[in-house]
């Protein structure tokens, strides 16, 4: 199969939907079909590279960070989508379109569909969803929203991260949906060694924006400084000053660093030197940070929000808190940080768990979901 992909966030830009269009890109490559991709430009970046046999094209849409999509970067993405796509598929002619997000690349793919025919297949990953992330997309979707059934009933498939994302996708649009979860190469990843550091490392890797509530993390770690711990909180975003004036303010300086924005890669290196990942985020669709973190032995100390269920197995691989539940949180963590083999035990278990998250067999579904859209649209 020929597919283009259309995704308005891909590696280096955005954070966990990106990643999933990157791995199953290159899955598919990897299976022996051709991959082109149409995605945002930043500066600094090639506007076109063929990187692991998929050719990726970034259009110039205004985009300014690579881990904030604004309204106007995703309006351009559209337009200037039309005209590449356009392009792409009366000189490349591509089998089928995989849609990461539905909107915005949704809305490209759909208004692709209605120029040429191409038929595309959505995946959803939460962001994209009415309700999904409501303090970040609520004030949009109200301008939006009614313009949006179109492009899930006009998809030959619609494919959902998680259980989660599927249930609250389909009170909005009630429509036949699949989940096919995020996955990662698992025999690339997976540690085969476990060693409890000492001091024992924290992590939490995501955007510094309220969703993924990293306020709550120096908020929790400050009731636990009668305990040996190392925190770094990779990423960043509009809440980074805050987060600089509330550690500060809690004297945590000497044992919270904020490295900044890391890369994917980064991000995974850094897991294989730590032991924890605490991520008390508000909402998610299925986190591959989540997956990452347990292909690395890492125990998860996450809240109950969304998609982080279908990963922690409390009392196994680590705890869940409802998001604002700092006294719980700082519970489920003393619990690990006081006992070594505690913590090794749910380290170990993350190992085990992680197996249901293989990326070749996820790549092997979406390669039948795309070739059953490909039959559809032959059909009609």
């Amino acid at each position: 199969m020929r597919v283009l992909v259309l995704v308005h966030e891909y590696p280096p830009i955005g954070g966990g939907g990106g990643k999933v269009a990157e791995d199953i890109c290159e899955g598919l490559v990897a299976r022996g079909h051709s991959v082109r991709v149409i995605t945002s430009h930043l500066k600094g970046l090639p506007s076109q590279e063929t990187r692991a046999g998929v050719e990726i094209i970034r259009l110039r849409c205004g985009r300014k960070y690579a881990y904030k999509a604004s309204f106007t970067s995703m309006f351009w993405y559209i337009v200037s989508g039309i005209f590449r796509g356009l392009k792409e598929i009366r000189e490349w002619r591509p089998d089928i379109m995989h849609v990461h997000f539905a909107v915005p690349a949704g809305a490209l793919g759909y208004f692709l569909y209605k120029l040429t025919r191409t038929g595309y297949v959505l995946t959803a990953h939460l962001g994209d969803v009415p309700g999904g992330v409501p303090e970040k997309t609520d004030r949009w979707f109200k301008l939006v929203k009614p313009f949006t059934p179109p492009i899930w009933k006009n998809a030959r498939q619609i494919i959902a991260v998680s259980e989660f994302t599927r249930g609250l996708a389909q009170k909005a649009y009630p429509l036949p949906m699949q989940v096919i979860p995020n996955g990662i190469a698992l025999d690339e990843q997976v540690e085969t060694e476990i060693t409890v550091h000492h001091p024992p490392r924290i992590v939490f890797a995501g955007r510094f924006v309220t969703q993924k509530n990293p306020l709550q993390v120096i908020r929790t770690l400050a009731k636990l400084t009668d305990l040996k711990w190392h925190c770094s909180i990779m990423g960043d975003g509009p809440l980074r000053v805050d987060m600089e004036r509330e550690i500060w303010n809690s004297g945590l300086n000497d044992r919270i660093e904020l490295p900044g924005w890391l890369t994917p890669d980064h991000v995974v290196e850094e897991f294989g030197e730590s032991d924890i990942l605490f991520m008390p985020s508000l909402s998610e669709g299925l986190p591959v940070v989540g997956i990452q973190a347990m292909s690395k032995g890492l125990a998860l100390v996450t809240s109950s929000a969304g998609g982080w269920a279908d990963l922690v197995k409390p009392g196994q691989n680590g705890f869940q808190f409802e998001p604002m539940d700092s006294d719980g949180y700082a519970s489920g963590l003393r619990e690990l940080l006081a006992d070594g083999n505690r913590l090794e035990e749910a380290r170990r278990a993350s190992l085990k768990l992680v197996n249901d998250f293989d990326l070749k067999s996820i790549v092997i579904r979406y390669e039948q979901a795309l070739s059953a859209a490909l039959i559809t649209s032959k059909v009609l």
